[in-house]
């Protein structure tokens, strides 16, 4: 792919905002040598060069805004010079990419981004790729990360899991009412702050979901989860989603979608509200507490 081929692509599509065309080989999921960061980083900012001048000259891309994207693995000194160099360009913004990784690199690449945050203008919003865990989400916000990708629910769903943690960070009664059947009922108050644990057969279940695979939810009639508002949970149970999972039937991706994509967007307004009223800290106390 050529820079003038990626934009007579983005001509046909005129985009509001599109991502600029970038050499993304070099992660942090695994150790980058200082060669190949400086050719990702080198490469990276010849085809935003391109893709500016390319923009400049036509016509039905001059409303499109062009993000900037951030390369040099884990190289600390190629990630600053991707973030300087990019932030120096009239881009729209940028995508913070090969951040994506295992969680013994974590701590590893937290501390690059908050180096490289540091380096990019604040009025302009920071990307990032890879990163959708609740936990993780929360500490790249404190880092300075403005969008994520959505792609957590629909690897939840993939795994035959429903997403079940709690992002209800105000002060929580011991009980509570919930409305059943027309009825106020005062049950007890559920603590969804327990931990799920992973089966040794799925390692890539977190502890933010339950697995409606296991036999145990054969006869669970309760929905997905309590006081959730999305169609799955108040019209079917933890039992139907186990039997059409078993029975491999199409339905149960669609109803675990509706479910998580509902549950995560949730989250997602939480943390708006949390950062409006300063209760971010309370928030990811929260989150840290569920976390494996």
């Amino acid at each position: 792919m050529t820079a003038s081929k990626f934009m007579a692509i983005q001509q046909v599509l005129q985009p509001d905002w599109f991502q600029c065309l970038s050499d993304g080989e070099a992660t942090c999921d695994e150790a980058t040598s200082i060669k190949r960061a400086r050719k990702s980083v080198d490469r990276s900012l010849l085809f935003l060069d391109n893709c500016l001048k390319l923009q400049e000259e036509s016509e039905v891309l001059q409303k499109s805004m062009i993000i900037g994207v951030i390369e040099g693995g884990d190289v600390m000194e190629e990630r600053l010079r991707s973030a300087r160099e990019t932030a120096k360009r009239p881009v729209g913004g940028f995508l913070l990419d090969g951040f994506q990784g295992t969680p013994t690199t974590l701590e590893t690449r937290l501390h690059l981004l908050s180096s490289v945050t540091a380096e990019l203008p604040e009025h302009k919003p920071r990307l990032i790729c890879g990163v959708s865990q609740p936990d993780e989400v929360l500490e790249c916000i404190e880092r300075g990360v403005d969008l994520f990708e959505s792609f957590f629910p629909y690897l939840a769903t993939e795994r035959g899991c429903a997403l079940t943690f709690s992002f209800d960070y105000q002060p929580i009664p011991e009980e509570t009412l919930l409305q059943q059947n027309g009825t106020q009922e005062e049950v007890k108050y559920v603590d969804q702050t327990k931990k799920s644990k992973t089966t040794s057969c799925n390692q890539e279940m977190t502890s933010f979901e339950i697995n409606l695979k296991e036999k145990k939810y054969q006869e669970d009639f309760d929905p997905l989860l309590r006081g959730c508002p999305c169609y799955c949970c108040k019209n079917h149970t933890r039992a139907y989603i186990h039997h059409l999972l078993v029975t491999n039937e199409l339905l149960a991706g669609v109803l675990l979608m509706m479910h998580n994509f509902e549950h995560y967007f949730g989250f997602f307004q939480a943390i708006r509200e949390a950062l409006k009223s300063d209760r971010l800290a309370q928030l990811k106390e929260l989150i840290h507490r569920q976390a494996s």
